[in-house]
């Protein structure tokens, strides 16, 4: 225990662990709480406390068999393809999906919402950790220790930080990407290739899922703002060339 502590790579994969959480359970914990929103204030707080508890064990027990399938061979590559995908997804606009969560009026209701809305939202979370814990089940369990109940507890603070401060989540996003290259390159398919014929890829890969991250995410979101800006206007002209028609 005492070696693994003064282990530096510990450490740095605790680090991933809990920043990755953050970055990608926000939704997690604005759900959880539009689903207990209708519920007496004592109740609200039990709803929260019970169904986050049930959806940290369930988080658990869905990254630990995570961990174990990217055992396989060709699943890391998958992964990591999904993971880079999850990545460009966090730097593009956001839209609002809070008006799909119902609130319920009853604690054992909201706790089952919780439950299911949980499971929906968390795949992208449960590959990121299992990916950044290594197949290390101590470092993944110490990891999801800390950082789920830190954004369950401190959802609120947690995003008004990160609108205050954006660079959050482009780091957890290039984050993300660095993860994702470590992963594919480490898949038992092709690991003993990369190590015998093209070693340098341990480093290369990471930092151009880094970078191919951020660049990706940058264009499309510019793509999605002049979209965005473009659409009123598209309306615009479509309601003058209606009020002819209507005049007539």
């Amino acid at each position: 225990m005492i070696e693994m502590l003064s282990d530096q790579r510990f450490w740095v994969g605790l680090g991933q662990i809990i920043l990755v959480n953050i970055v990608l359970s926000g939704d997690n914990a604005v759900v959880i709480a539009l689903a207990a929103r209708s519920l007496p204030r004592r109740q609200q707080r039990q709803a929260v406390f019970w169904g986050s508890g049930a959806a940290v064990v369930m988080r658990i027990v869905l990254t630990i068999v995570a961990v174990e399938l990217l055992k396989l061979p060709y699943l890391k590559l998958v992964g990591a393809a999904l993971l880079l995908w999850i990545a460009v997804q966090l730097l593009l606009p956001e839209d609002d999906g809070g008006d799909n969560i119902e609130s319920s009026s009853s604690m054992m209701s909201a706790i089952k919402t919780i439950l299911i809305a949980d499971l929906v939202m968390s795949l992208d979370n449960v590959i990121a950790v299992a990916a950044a814990a290594k197949g290390d089940l101590t470092l993944l369990i110490v990891g999801l220790a800390i950082s789920i109940p830190l954004v369950i507890f401190g959802a609120t603070l947690l995003l008004k930080v990160m609108d205050r401060f954006p660079v959050i989540v482009t780091l957890g996003a290039a984050l993300l990407g660095w993860v994702a290259g470590e992963m594919a390159v480490t898949d038992p398919s092709i690991m003993e290739w990369v190590n015998a014929n093209m070693a340098w890829l341990h480093h290369a890969a990471p930092a151009a899922g880094a970078a191919g991250v951020i660049l990706a995410g940058r264009w499309m979101a510019r793509r999605a703002e002049r979209r965005i800006a473009a659409a009123p206007v598209a309306v615009d002209l479509a309601t003058e060339e209606e009020q002819p028609k209507a005049s007539r």
